[in-house]
């Protein structure tokens, strides 16, 4: 029997449009993929192109089977629509 305390997480997604947070808890030694299925988000955001190899907590890259921590942000990122160095280019041209 473990006795290790759940945990509490948030998983947020963000369009140009809309954002959505849900928070949710989990058992201890969950990951991050973990938390991005069971928070539902995907499905409440079916324009996001999800792909688990962009993900982070507090701005930081994860792997998506990385342990979560008790109070972490999961993050789901978006495809860059214009590659930053363009947008450097358009600003200094």
């Amino acid at each position: 029997m473990s006795t290790d305390k759940p945990i509490t997480v948030e998983v947020v997604c963000a369009t140009a449009d809309r954002q959505r947070l849900h928070r949710l808890t989990l058992p201890a030694g969950s990951t991050v993929i973990q938390a991005v299925l069971q928070s539902g988000i995907l499905q409440t955001m079916p324009e996001v192109d999800f792909d688990p190899s962009r993900l982070g907590i507090f701005s930081r890259r994860v792997a998506p089977n990385d342990t979560l921590q008790d109070g972490d942000r999961v993050e789901i990122y978006r495809p860059l629509t214009l590659d930053p160095k363009d947008a450097r280019r358009r600003r200094a041209g």
